[in-house]
């Protein structure tokens, strides 16, 4: 049994007319008479009753006309489901990220991807850079958002960020009253840092800051997320670093200023991989608009 065989059955079963039948088909009477026996013979049933004078449905009939009509529309579905994927508007998306990309430009991609592809459904997980790219690795994730530049030859990556760090201070400290700091002036505070297990990348561009300005920072914590950073700075418990989109994260009891001659920027790209077939992986990253230029 094929498709064809019962879309010709469900035509002949509305029209009760071969003629009528074949010409909505657009195919002659003698094919549409093949078509309906080779039906018949693979149910082992008559379909119609049929003479000289009428075509009428069989009990028989009768039934297969109801599950004729529901597979021929599933099918239609499906093709159409199929064709829709095939184009990028319907599907899934598995996404990393790390916890800054909330205030860089992630939710507001989100929102203007899903108001133009309703139809796909995001599952959004948050990851250090090197979980994602591990789950990369193994096609546990379709896309992510990475601090880091450094990637195996499997995958690619599309800078989305650029921006300066800035200093995060207590809101209290001395140094936050001025317009901004030149990093030579953190030589004697405690500094939370980003742990290196997290991001290497992120440590070591924080670490060079602190080196270019001729000392080596005296590090009390260090913490996981950018968030947690920017926490302990509120309490007081030291002072930090951060890329200039944590300004955003508003917490209280935390300032922050410029970093004054530092030329170490804060970068954030999108990864996938490069053998990936999912078009909704480039009309996702193009919802961070044209690359910025490297600094």
């Amino acid at each position: 049994m094929e498709l064809r065989h019962l879309r010709y059955f469900s035509v002949l079963a509305e029209e009760l007319h071969f003629g009528r039948a074949a010409a909505r088909l657009a195919i002659s009477q003698p094919p549409l008479s093949v078509a309906i026996r080779q039906l018949e013979d693979s149910i082992g049933a008559r379909l119609f009753e049929r003479n000289s004078k009428e075509v009428r449905l069989t009990p028989a009939g009768q039934a297969m006309r109801l599950s004729a009509r529901k597979i021929l529309a599933q099918a239609e579905e499906a093709a159409l489901e199929a064709r829709d994927a095939a184009a990028g508007l319907i599907g899934s998306l598995r996404i990393g990220f790390v916890g800054a990309m909330l205030y860089r430009g992630l939710p507001q991609a989100l929102r203007g991807f899903q108001a133009r592809y309703p139809g796909v459904r995001i599952k959004l997980t948050e990851m250090n850079s090197g979980e994602q790219i591990t789950e990369l690795m193994h096609n546990g994730l379709d896309l992510g958002f990475v601090h880091t530049s450094r990637m195996p030859e499997e995958l690619e990556s599309r800078l989305l960020v650029s921006e300066p760090f800035v200093c995060c201070l207590p809101a209290r400290h001395p140094l936050g009253r001025k317009t901004s700091v030149r990093p030579a002036e953190l030589r004697d505070q405690s500094l939370v840092l980003f742990a290196q297990g997290v991001s290497p990348d992120y440590h070591d561009r924080i670490l060079s800051i602190c080196a270019e300005a001729g000392f080596r920072p005296q590090v009390r914590h260090e913490a996981r997320h950018w968030l947690a950073v920017v926490s302990l700075v509120s309490q007081g418990l030291g002072v930090a670093l951060v890329p200039q989109a944590l300004r955003h994260s508003a917490l209280r009891g935390a300032v922050f200023r410029p970093l004054a001659g530092a030329r170490a920027r804060s970068d954030a790209y999108g990864v996938s991989r490069r053998d990936a077939r999912n078009p909704l992986i480039g009309r996702l990253l193009d919802e961070f608009g044209d690359p910025p230029s490297q600094v």
